[in-house]
């Protein structure tokens, strides 16, 4: 009978999520939500549904791993709490009092996807920012209260580099993916209940964070990219394989992460790099069982389309980049002249590297280039300051030039002062009634 209802609503979502809207040109997906997105620009090439919050099982543990090495050596050692060694599986089999290296359980993580293994490099990295009686305790001596503080601590900086990368739409509660709710009780007394989960969007732009910014993306794509990892420990020897399958199924393959719970069903977030280009495609709610094939289809199909569909132009090409020739230089208030009467301009430049304070926050990072159709145009736009005031200073914003495809800015470049120019005072009054009347 539960599998006959469990099948019931697995057709009746997929149904439904067939109905809901397809962003651009459509294509035919199992998945309920997904995207493929280049990983350098942060731009979405295709989606479906890609705004939409749903579970995202243990795609989770991309956001664990690069966070663990951000914040800790693979040298570290680790000692296992009751409650990391209760996990359910997929599981190691670590025991409370155990120790065993960060780097050991990171592969362990990544290729197993071992939901103990997650809770322990958590509660290693969070219980640093528990009490310094906490801190200091032995992760064995923690009772399941203590060990759950420190996960929490880890999951607040699962959510805070979330909101660094502009996931507004995404929420950790658990270092696994393991389906969880929490209640938030707010500032004014109120309270906000809170799932585990993400979007498609915001699935891919974590992924490309991992591989392309992140300080540890060597790390990270050594470890994922593993085919398998063997290690030893408390008299015991592990063997960890590689479970992520697309790995040998298109050239260029870079790294993925498969997951499923019952709520989420099959999701997976994966990266090509091919000729230049790195693609990401992540997908959420991609069937129930029996369909563990169907990500294998869709992350195929939706690689394919990028490939054949979009290429690289840089902004910096012939006839795309900012003719600097058409800056004119700008008229200044109260400016100093060489001649009484006489109006102060002063010249202006593109700034070369960004400019403090005049870059808008943005959790992209400023592209060179971008993954582009034949058929699409950037369009560059330029504002420019009409008057200043003096005194002005040399490398002082006062423009910028946007380069823009489709409504989108992918690219800010500042236009500065090239010189300084002092504002009339008593001294310069002085000089210039001298050398007009005194001393002609």
């Amino acid at each position: 009978m539960k599998k006959i209802i469990g099948g019931f609503f697995c057709v009746l979502f997929l149904l439904l999520a067939a109905m809901l809207p397809v962003h651009g040109e459509e294509l035919e997906l199992y998945a309920g939500a997904a995207v493929l997105m280049d990983a350098d620009s942060g731009r979405v090439l295709y989606g479906k549904n890609e705004d939409t919050f749903m579970a995202m099982a243990s795609t989770t543990k991309i956001m664990t791993c690069i966070l663990v090495l951000e914040h800790a050596s693979m040298e570290d050692m680790l000692t296992v709490s009751a409650y990391a060694a209760s996990m359910p599986k997929v599981k190691l089999g670590i025991q409370k009092g155990e120790q065993y290296t960060v780097g050991d359980l990171l592969y362990s993580l990544m290729l197993e996807s071992h939901n103990d293994t997650a809770v322990a490099l958590a509660e290693y990295v969070g219980k640093a920012y528990l009490t310094e009686e906490l801190n200091e305790k032995d992760t064995a001596a923690y009772t399941a209260e203590e060990s759950k503080k420190a996960v929490a601590a880890f999951a607040v900086l699962m959510n805070r580099k979330a909101m660094e990368l502009g996931c507004e739409n995404t929420w950790f509660i658990t270092p696994n993916g393991l389906d969880a709710t929490e209640t938030l009780v707010l500032e004014e007394g109120s309270t906000l209940q809170k799932e585990h989960g993400t979007t498609a969007r915001e699935l891919a732009r974590i992924l490309a964070y991992c591989i392309r910014e992140s300080p540890c993306r060597d790390d990270f794509l050594r470890i994922t990219r593993a085919g398998e990892y063997s290690f030893t420990a408390n008299g015991r020897s592990y063997s960890c394989v590689n479970h992520n399958a697309f790995l040998q199924m298109m050239s260029g393959a870079l790294t993925g992460k498969t997951g499923f719970t019952n709520k989420a069903g099959y999701c997976y977030v994966g990266a090509l790099e091919r000729d230049g280009r790195t693609f990401v495609v992540a997908l959420l709610a991609c069937g129930w069982p029996n369909n563990k094939t169907y990500k294998w289809s869709d992350t195929r199909k939706l690689m394919q389309y990028g490939i054949d569909n979009y290429f690289y132009r840089s902004f910096s090409e012939p006839g795309v980049a900012f003719d600097e020739s058409c800056l004119k230089a700008v008229l200044v208030q109260n400016g100093q002249t060489n001649r009484l009467g006489a109006e102060a301009f002063v010249n202006v430049r593109i700034a070369e590297g960004d400019v403090p304070g005049e870059k808008e926050s943005s959790s992209l990072p400023d592209s060179e280039g971008l993954l582009m159709k034949e058929d699409e145009e950037i369009r560059v736009e330029y504002t420019l300051a009409d008057t200043l005031t003096a005194p002005v200073v040399c490398g002082m914003p006062v423009g910028r030039v946007d380069y823009i495809v489709g409504n989108q800015i992918y690219r800010t470049e500042c236009i500065v002062t090239a010189e300084n120019l002092e504002e009339i005072d008593q001294e310069w009054c002085m000089r210039q009634v001298l050398e007009r009347f005194v001393l002609p």
